[in-house]
């Protein structure tokens, strides 16, 4: 099982990043994906997540009106697109997958934002 995350790096403030999360090794058509968010000193927080068929998708309120999830199925890939970044999202992104019987992390993305 394996989730890779990529597309971090730094950015100014307003700018935009787009995340990929790329999966293997498990139906990913099955599983609801999730981007979790950890800054340092601070405890992992749910930024985004979006359910196996894609629909429903779930908002921080902190990210709503910034950030967008999308998957598509046919490439097994999760992605977050984030606009008008802050500051205060500078943190390390991981993807998350969860199913029935088990849940997979990627090792994460760093997303700094400054000036």
């Amino acid at each position: 099982v394996q989730l890779v995350e990529s597309g971090g790096g730094l950015v100014q403030p307003g700018g935009s990043l787009r995340l990929s999360c790329a999966a293997s090794g498990f139906t990913f058509s099955t599983y609801v994906m999730n981007w979790y968010r950890q800054a340092p000193g601070k405890e992992r927080e749910l930024v985004a997540g979006i359910t196996s068929a894609g629909s429903s998708p779930y908002y921080a309120e902190s990210v709503k009106g910034r950030f967008t999830i999308s998957r598509d199925n046919a490439k097994n890939t999760v992605y977050l697109q984030m606009n008008s970044l802050k500051p205060e999202d500078t943190a390390v992104y991981l993807c998350n997958a969860v199913g029935f019987t088990s849940r997979h992390w990627g090792q994460g993305t760093q997303v700094s934002v400054s000036s």
